[in-house]
């Protein structure tokens, strides 16, 4: 799973380590098969992430240490089963690249609204064995794919992520909010667990 944004260290840090975050919470040590990376369109190679998507990450538990920018390159698009972008502009910039991308990559909250509408008991099972959570994300985005053209956006701006760089933490905030409330059906549905609320 490769999520992009801009810069690589606002957008896609703060979802890349939420996911890892919900993932480990879900699962414990059997998430080896679900390898997850973020990369920058205008990436800020070997940055670290901005601060305020540090604290943000650590305000849900999750660890913003040891993150470094990178340049989005074929070899992230070509290696990702699915592609997670902030925005249609990020999208449009990854299928541009070729490497087969197009059925595999979606905005963030337009690959939710499609995860939505997808009957889990449809899926292969996400067992432990090796390889089998692969398989079931592998499924998960076909059947997104399919559904694409069948289930559109309010708007075009409703499957899009803002850009919170250089805006107060409030905005850092708000950003987290979006991209954390998009990302928990993709992991429930991943998993087949849940998330647990205390």
């Amino acid at each position: 799973m490769l999520y992009v944004c801009t810069g690589s260290v606002c957008r896609s840090p703060i979802a890349e380590r939420l996911t890892r975050h919900e993932l480990d919470h879900r699962l414990g040590t059997g998430t080896g098969d679900i390898l997850v990376e973020s990369a920058g369109t205008w990436g800020h190679e070997g940055a670290p992430m901005e601060p305020n998507a540090a604290e943000i990450l650590a305000e849900y538990g999750a660890d913003p240490f040891g993150f470094v920018g990178r340049e989005l390159l074929d070899e992230h698009v070509v290696g990702a089963d699915l592609v997670l972008t902030a925005t249609l502009d990020h999208r449009a910039q990854v299928i541009s690249m070729g490497h087969a991308a197009g059925l595999r990559t979606f905005t963030l909250k337009e690959f939710t609204r499609l995860v939505r509408a997808i009957d889990p008991a449809t899926l292969p099972d996400a067992s432990e064995q090796p390889g089998e959570m692969a398989t079931r994300a592998r499924a998960l985005v076909s059947a997104a794919a399919a559904l694409r053209g069948w289930l559109l956006a309010a708007t075009p701006e409703a499957d899009e992520v803002d850009d919170p760089y250089g805006a107060p933490l409030g905005m850092f905030r708000n950003c987290g909010e979006e991209i954390f409330d998009a990302l928990d059906p993709i992991v429930t549905a991943l998993t087949g667990v849940a998330r647990v609320t205390v």
